[in-house]
């Protein structure tokens, strides 16, 4: 231009990622405009609106496919990346200013952070999130973040991987100015340029800074109590950790070399190869890769309607969750219910939903004025008249058979012929509950399955029966990603994927108890592992009626390989519901929020006596039973398991990644040990399982069929081949 301020755009649609070609132009790009005598200045920004979400995850990827996911190298040197990003961002000739506009993560902060300047447009997110990859910053983060924003305000950002407003940067020194629009932003960014170079405002290199650092005993304490949280307990974590004390001990050039070596030993671990897993399972569901009938056009051909008005039939914690999570994102609500006081209690859940999300963002004030207005896309309603201007309709009433074979038969009366009705069944066979509606009618008949509560949790499962249009299944992907879910499309069986597979948790705990184990033993186990809870505490929080319900399904469907104990009847008997009753495994104080969740040994005493001496398993045997916590888990999730290549090899999901991501999702399985089916591949393998499965049935004849492999499984162990790559069955949607 002709004030001599270069503009610079990073273009690689949609989130202008770091391929390394891109950081090799742009830095060559750089080097041209320093030598260039017309320019005195640059101002470096995002084509879009994004700055840059961060480097290009998918080369983690490609290398994982080139070495099998087990061992590769780096795809990217960071030690060289951090001397050309010096060199030409940080040192060169002429001063860069980032312009960052939406968002500036990972990588793409970092090179914000080695310019001179950073001005951002209002609502944008800047941060370091590479700990959700299993890595650490490797362009320098670790070193510039704390010299320019605060010791403990890089710390959090780094480990928890939560983004800082533009709000929150310009409060900490991370901005120097916000902007409210891109326009003002831009001349904003070419003033300050030239300002810079002109010598009339400071350049200054973060490197170089100790200005927001503290004394360095008391930059230590900081860094031994971020040592002790629970989010820096994984390897990679500590290995960040140590590159940011490396630098406050021995300077910022020696903390560049530390960095550099640590994110290459982080990038071998397996808990990096599991997260990356992790990140393109799921988001890789709505990629399916097949359908049953050849003559139907894949779901990629179909184009998705915009779903605006969605009717929710039932106000409880279900419908509630659901219909908050449709208000919030500008979704109109027609909540249904049968009588005015049912339907008074269901709009203040939602309501009281959305003040509990108002609270999460206390300081964000547009975030709050947009939740607040979100209640006024609920609209409650007694009847079915409104119920033709919805796109589509949900039912989340109690899993009773008749009641919703009656609400869909209101459906068909009431709703257009291209309305989407869907179910959140959690058990109940669709074609069941679609066995009185016509065939016409039975196309537009989904599962659209929630998980509580729904407005947090991420996860949605879309069941498609075989009579289901792939147009309304495509319509409901698309309604997941306005409403911020991870769609798994599934076919119809009981349980359809994800409670089908954790069927035998409970299953497997109560046998585990039966045999003479502590419960507490169990969850301890369960907890050490990962998981957010063991099957006690869980079934406490489920409760043991609803509990002794769902199981009841799988018995039925799956007699031949299900294991029945007395164990949650007897708890049901004796009062002990779980956490709403104030006992259940555990005891609770009912007078507080929290409810922590306290041993009852003595309380449980009889109960667990009755049930051993119900299981018939030989008392010899339980007194002599003494199992390590990884046999435990063994015991509890091997079933899951080899439930999880049932579901595989009948095709109920389109691929293995589909069941990693949802029971991260789902059912809280550990994500840095990449979903149940990576996990038994890369942790334990299909030869192994096999075998101990095949022992656990023969030690406890009596329960064989509830460990006894499937034949997909010991296919898998013959061949030698990992389950989630397995057998190319082909979905049966």
């Amino acid at each position: 231009k002709d004030s001599g301020v270069a503009v610079v755009t990073l273009i690689h649609p949609p989130v202008n990622a770091l391929h390394p070609k891109l950081l090799a132009m742009l830095f060559r790009k750089i080097e041209q405009l320093h030598a260039n005598e017309k320019v005195r200045a640059i101002v470096l920004r995002g084509k879009g609106s994004t700055f840059s979400a961060g480097f290009d995850v998918s080369n983690f990827q490609q290398d994982q496919k080139k070495g099998n996911g087990r061992k590769n190298g780096p795809t990217v040197d960071a030690g060289n990346v951090q001397k050309e990003i010096e060199d030409t961002l940080e040192n060169g000739k002429a001063p860069v200013v980032a312009l960052v506009e939406g968002t500036a993560l990972g990588g793409g902060l970092e090179l914000a952070m080695a310019c001179a300047a950073r001005v951002a447009v209002k609502g944008a997110k800047l941060g370091l999130p590479e700990l959700q990859l299993g890595i650490l910053p490797g362009f320098g983060g670790t070193q510039r973040m704390p010299r320019l924003a605060g010791l403990d305000t890089a710390i959090e950002a780094m480990l928890t991987s939560k983004p800082l407003t533009c709000q929150e940067s310009h409060g900490v020194g991370l901005v120097d100015k916000v902007c409210k629009d891109e326009q003002e932003a831009l001349q904003m960014a070419e003033e300050l340029a030239i300002q810079i170079a002109n010598g009339k405002a400071a350049r200054c290199s973060a490197l170089y800074r100790n200005d927001r650092l503290p004394p360095i005993q008391e930059a230590l304490r900081i860094l031994d109590a971020a040592r002790k949280m629970p989010v820096a307990r994984m390897p990679h974590a500590q290995l960040c950790l140590d590159a940011i004390e490396t630098g406050l001990l021995h300077g910022a050039r020696e903390g560049l070399k530390k960095e550099s070596l640590v994110f290459s030993q982080a990038r071998s671990l397996p808990i990096h190869h599991a997260l990356v897993h992790f990140f393109f399972a799921q988001r890789g569901t709505k990629k399916l890769t097949l359908m049953a009938n050849k003559e139907t056009p894949t779901l990629q051909q179909y184009h998705p309607k915009n779903i605006q008005v969605v009717g929710v039939i039932g106000g409880g914690l279900m419908g509630a969750g659901i219909a908050t999570s449709l208000v919030v994102t500008g979704i109109k609500v027609l909540l249904k219910e049968v009588n005015d006081q049912a339907l008074q209690a269901g709009m203040k859940r939602v309501h009281a939903n959305i003040e509990s999300m108002k609270r999460k963002v206390s300081n964000q004030e547009h975030a709050r004025a947009s939740l607040e207005a979100a209640k006024q896309n609920l609209v409650g309603v007694q009847d079915f008249k409104m119920f033709k201007d919805c796109d589509m309709v949900i039912e989340a009433v109690i899993e009773n058979l008749e009641l919703k074979q009656a609400i869909f038969a209101d459906f068909e009366k009431a709703c257009r012929q291209d309305c989407i009705l869907a179910t959140n069944t959690s058990t109940i066979d669709l074609q069941l509950i679609g066995k009185k509606c016509s065939t016409s009618t039975r196309k537009r008949i989904l599962g659209a399955h929630f998980f509580s509560p729904a407005q947090i949790m991420k996860l949605l499962e879309i069941v498609k029966t075989q009579e289901t249009d792939g147009q309304y299944v495509q319509d409901t992907i698309a309604l997941s990603a306005k409403i911020k879910k991870v769609p798994i499309v599934v076919g119809n069986c009981t349980g359809f994927a994800v409670n089908r597979v954790f069927f035998p948790y409970t299953m497997a705990g109560c046998l585990l108890v039966d045999m003479g184990l502590d419960p507490y033993m169990v969850d301890k186990a369960i907890a050490g592992f990962g998981m957010p809870m063991g099957p006690f505490r869980l079934a406490d929080l489920v409760g043991i009626d609803i509990g002794l319900h769902v199981g009841k399904n799988f018995v039925d469907s799956f007699p031949e390989r299900v294991y029945v104990s007395t164990l949650l009847q007897r708890m049901h008997e004796s009062g002990r519901l779980g956490e709403k009753s104030g006992k259940g495994f555990y005891k609770y104080d009912l007078k507080l929020s929290s409810r922590k969740a306290l041993p009852d040994v003595a309380g449980l005493t009889e109960t667990l006596q009755r049930s051993r001496k119900d299981s018939g398993i030989p008392e010899q045997k339980m007194k002599t039973l003494k199992l390590s916590p990884e046999v435990i888990v063994e015991m509890i999730f091997f079933p899951i398991v080899n439930e999880a290549c049932r579901v595989i090899s009948e095709g109920i999901v389109d691929k293995p990644g589909d069941i990693d991501a949802a029971s991260v999702l789902a059912m809280g399985f550990p994500p840095y040990r990449g979903g149940l089916i990576w996990w038994a591949d890369h942790e334990k393998g299909s030869k192994y399982i096999h075998k101990r499965l095949e022992e656990l049935a023969s030690e406890f004849p009596v329960q064989s069929g509830f460990f006894k492999p499937c034949e997909y499984l010991r296919t898998c162990a013959e061949r030698g081949r990992d389950i989630g790559t397995g057998l190319h069955v082909g979905p049966k949607l």
